[in-house]
């Protein structure tokens, strides 16, 4: 198994322990299970600042302020049905932002926001749907064991699939403000 390369504050507190007790580099890095290169960067460290915890790293910058990510979250909530181009376009033409496609998902995803397809409900629709519930409401159990439900896979050749996307938190499936 190949040494780690990272430590717990509690390992790195016992490293310099044992590095200030006169214990050598290499077999701290035994002992800890790291490779000597990671105990010696670490001794490094704690020379020069004097802490033995993780700096943090700066990473990626975000392309969004926290207020852009809240206008996001409120275009969404206000209007459920708006797809992640109408939403980014509304970004730029207020807080003139650009950001992509991807970005305005990401956001809404970690805001606890996923987009449910459903197909739109017409009048005809729902009319059809509740003449077969009323037939077949008082079905006995034998005449429903004549019956074979399957499963119906959806599949789509075109990018537009004619269906609307609905954000949604779980839980709000069929709340009032998330069904079309």
């Amino acid at each position: 198994m190949p040494p780690r390369r990272k430590l717990s504050d509690l390992d790195r507190g016992r490293a310099i322990g044992w590095l200030q007790d006169g214990v050598a580099a290499r077999q701290v890095a035994q002992r800890l299970a790291v490779a000597p290169s990671v105990i010696i960067r670490l001794k490094q460290r704690f020379h020069a600042t004097g802490r033995v915890q993780e700096q943090q790293r700066s990473g990626r910058p975000r392309v969004t302020t926290q207020r852009e990510d809240r206008f996001i979250q409120r275009q969404a909530m206000q209007q459920r049905m708006a797809t992640e181009n109408n939403i980014r376009q509304r970004l730029q033409a207020t807080i003139n932002t650009v950001v992509s496609g991807q970005t305005i998902r990401n956001r809404l995803h970690n805001f606890g926001l996923r987009p449910v397809r459903g197909t739109t409900l017409t009048a005809n629709y729902r009319a059809a749907r509740r003449a077969w519930c009323t037939q077949h409401v008082r079905w006995q159990r034998q005449q429903w064991a004549q019956v074979l439900f399957t499963e119906e896979s959806r599949f789509c050749l075109e990018p537009a699939d004619g269906r609307i996307r609905v954000w949604r938190r779980r839980g709000e499936r069929f709340t009032k403000g998330a069904v079309l």
